[in-house]
């Protein structure tokens, strides 16, 4: 797997010049969307499939600062990938290689009408990439 490459934004950034919190989960979301195209299910593929994968928690553990200009490294790997449920890791690192961040996300899937999805059963094609892409984890 490709590691997603964010270089961080002046807007980003408080007045300290250091990143605010909250712009790392919408790193996750960037590099999660790049890791589902790179395993050959982008968003666009899973929504003509009428899937929709809603986010039902976010941890963070912030271990350094990064700042405006700085290249953020974020690897994505799969944790756990369950009938219903998956969990992705994130680790952000800087050019320097110091741990900036570490992250999780918890995932479901759904079809449009709000119904529960079994990937195994219900999307083989997508539960079977999830699963070859274990063994790429961080």
């Amino acid at each position: 797997m490709k590691i997603y490459q964010h270089t961080v934004h002046y807007y980003e950034t408080d007045k300290m010049g250091i990143v605010h919190h909250s712009n790392y989960v919408r790193w996750m979301e960037e590099a999660r969307v790049d890791f589902l195209a790179q395993i050959g299910w982008d968003f666009a593929k899973l929504e003509e499939n009428g899937v929709i994968s809603p986010v039902v928690a976010v941890a963070c553990e912030y271990k350094n600062s990064s700042r405006f200009a700085e290249v953020i490294s974020i690897a994505v790997g799969i944790e756990e990938c369950g009938g219903a449920r998956l969990k992705i890791k994130y680790t952000m690192t800087n050019a320097q290689g110091v741990l900036i961040c570490e992250a999780r996300s918890k995932h479901c899937f759904m079809n449009t009408q709000g119904k529960l999805l079994r990937l195994k059963k219900d999307l083989p094609g997508f539960y079977q990439a999830l699963q070859e892409s274990q063994t790429k984890v961080l």
